[in-house]
């Protein structure tokens, strides 16, 4: 039952933020209820201002709001404050257009971007009354709960909280489960029925209709498909990115308070022809498909007009391999310039990098660069097929530098497979030759102050669908030691004045680690952590190891067996259900390359045969196309 509003505005001045749970923002979908018959409440499974940055719930909450059948709307995580006041006040989950619980909805649907947001799907779950086990929802006195997103593509952990998983892309196949769970309701149909019928879409996993059977060792025996569910789940792939019918949101909904990325964000392309071998979303995404830049442009006017945003960014895995790049930019500077925009060239490679595309976006406003080596030695370049040699970073730097830019980011990774101690340390050799190239490359009178190189290393963390999903993974202790020796190695350098070295935790890794090539055997263990309070695990302030580290003592689940083993070639591993294009074949041949240091080119210049093709005929830009 929806809450007065002199109740609502007393719950709002007791908590901090109190515009997160406001809603009637601008570009917000209000519709009659009695007028549509399926109420979608759509989740980011984090704070407000997260989960406002996040363009897939924007697609969606336009795509399924130009329905005239259908309202959507949004509900995101409440800060531990909120949450401990509705818990304590018995005030259920509500979303944001309507204020209705979250509970009386037809689906519930939840993205799911990282693994460490797992507790807070168990929040969103418990807060709006919904039993957090599947199994214990009957008929349809609960929402149809759906998780969709990269982490879909192992499901497994959190399979048994959720009635559906959407694997793939969300365009294609929501208007038929939508389509067919109105049929059910029409026919007197019960839920069960619904969903072993929903799992005869393409694209749609139901965990209830499988059964997953382990060997002694705990590796996993079998998984096997029931009541007629297909044994293979295949992902959806939108094949005509550039339809100009296909939905995008030219209308978003903008945030009262300050988000995440306060910006328009421009999608230009899916996908990415590179390759690298840790990299899921380059895998998962593929064929790589273009956007027009004639309807890019008109969607920049219709966003900035109605958004007021100071801020447009280009979102792609590669901005660089847009094969309009340089028009596109040209075009949008002329735009951005006359509208005091600054504009934002995220995954930019940096051996693709121009000059004349930099002085431009620096007209309009200066900022740091980024770029992303991944690995300091050559040799582990080529592991991990980044396509980069040590000439192609120095040249790209050096670009930068002539076009004026003093600041850049650089990012690493630690713990890669076949790393060694030289390898490492050749991380903060490459950074200082990287500064050390400014003093070389701008003549004193027209430097912009010193030059500043931050580094940051990540740990890596094997996933699902990648060459590297066989591979073992450091342990905590392992990280520890390698960052030492990283930031060791920085303070010997001559320029260390110049340069910054950071790391992130290692325990969240290893957290993150578990998840990524978890089983069912996992779901009690996120179940006891949350019983313990464990939420928001994703932010450092709020994310409890021990309780963590308790949780898997109790329920018996070793975190190593899951990270620090290697897995082998015929090991049946718990996403192996999925096809997400790329073949197992392929992948595993990749995994081999790496182990002799070979590099494979990207699939514009030649293609491997990575099996993507077998589910998308791709379009003008597939290399196969």
């Amino acid at each position: 039952m929806r809450m007065s509003q002199n109740d609502f505005d007393a719950l709002l001045m007791s908590v901090s933020q109190p515009a997160r749970y406001l809603g009637g923002e601008i570009g917000s979908v209000v519709k009659d209820k009695d007028s549509v018959d399926v109420r979608f409440a759509m989740c980011f499974p984090d704070v407000y201002e997260i989960g406002m940055s996040h363009l897939g719930i924007q697609i969606l909450y336009d795509m399924f709001n130009k329905r005239e059948d259908v309202w959507c709307e949004r509900v995101y995580s409440p800060w531990p404050d909120m949450d401990k006041k509705m818990r304590d006040d018995h005030i259920p989950l509500f979303a944001l257009e309507s204020r209705d619980d979250v509970k009386d909805f037809d689906f519930l649907g939840i993205t799911l971007q990282y693994e460490m947001c797992y507790t807070n799907v168990l929040q969103i779950l418990d807060l709006s009354g919904i039993p957090l086990w599947a199994k214990e929802r009957t008929d349809y006195d609960f929402p149809i709960v759906v998780g969709g997103g990269p982490c879909a593509y192992n499901p497994e952990p959190i399979a048994e909280f959720f009635d559906i998983f959407y694997i793939g892309e969300g365009e294609t196949r929501y208007d038929a489960l939508i389509d067919l769970y109105k049929e059910c309701r029409k026919n007197n149909e019960d839920r069960l029925t619904f969903l072993k019928k929903a799992s005869q879409i393409r694209g749609i996993y139901v965990p209830l209709l499988y059964d997953a059977e382990y060997n002694e060792d705990g590796t996993l025996k079998a998984f096997i498909a029931k009541e007629g569910a297909p044994s293979m789940v295949q992902k959806e792939v939108v094949e005509d990115f550039a339809d100009p019918e296909l939905s995008y949101p030219t209308e978003p909904v903008v945030p009262f308070i300050k988000a995440t990325q306060d910006r328009v964000v421009l999608e230009i392309q899916r996908g990415c022809i590179r390759g690298c071998r840790f990299c899921q979303a380059g895998m998962i995404y593929r064929p790589v498909r273009e956007k027009d830049p004639k309807l890019l442009l008109r969607n920049a006017d219709e966003m900035l007009d109605f958004s007021g945003h100071e801020e447009l960014s280009l979102s792609s895995l590669s901005s660089s391999d847009y094969s309009h790049i340089t028009e596109l930019v040209t075009a949008l500077v002329d735009k951005c310039t006359a509208r005091n925009v600054n504009i934002s060239l995220p995954s930019l490679r940096i051996d693709a990098f121009s000059l004349d595309i930099m002085s431009k976006v620096q007209n309009v406003k200066k900022s740091s660069l980024t770029f992303a080596p991944e690995a300091g030695s050559q040799r582990m370049r080529n592991v991990i097929n980044k396509g980069l040699t040590k000439d192609d970073i120095l040249k790209g730097s050096a670009l930068a530098f002539e076009g004026g830019w003093n600041k850049v980011k650089l990012y690493f990774m630690l713990g890669l497979p076949t790393e060694t101690e030289e390898d490492i340390k050749e991380i903060a050799h490459l950074s200082e030759e990287i500064a050390e190239l400014y003093y070389d490359t701008v003549p004193k009178e027209k430097r912009q102050g010193k030059v500043q190189i931050t580094a940051s290393s990540s740990f890596f963390i094997p996933k699902p669908f990648t060459p590297f999903q066989w591979a073992s993974m450091g342990t905590d202790e392992d990280f520890k030691r390698k960052a030492r020796i990283v930031k060791n190695e920085f303070e010997s350098m001559l320029n260390k004045k110049s340069m910054r070295y950071m790391y992130h935790e290692t325990d969240v890794s290893m957290l993150e680690g578990v998840f990524a090539r978890g089983d069912r055997k996992l779901a009690k263990v996120i179940e006891n952590a949350y019983k313990k309070g464990c939420l928001f695990d994703s932010w450092s302030e709020w994310f409890d190891y021990d309780k963590w580290l308790r949780a898997f003592d109790e329920e018996g689940v070793d975190m190593l067996f899951y990270t620090a083993r290697e897995r082998t070639k015929d090991e049946l591993l718990p996403w192996d259900f999925i096809d997400a294009g790329v073949t197992r074949d392929f992948l595993w041949r990749e995994w081999e390359r790496a182990r002799r240091e070979e590099v494979t080119p990207n699939c514009r210049d030649k293609c491997s045969g990575c099996g993507v093709l077998r589910i998308c005929k791709g379009g003008d830009y597939c290399p196969k196309g």
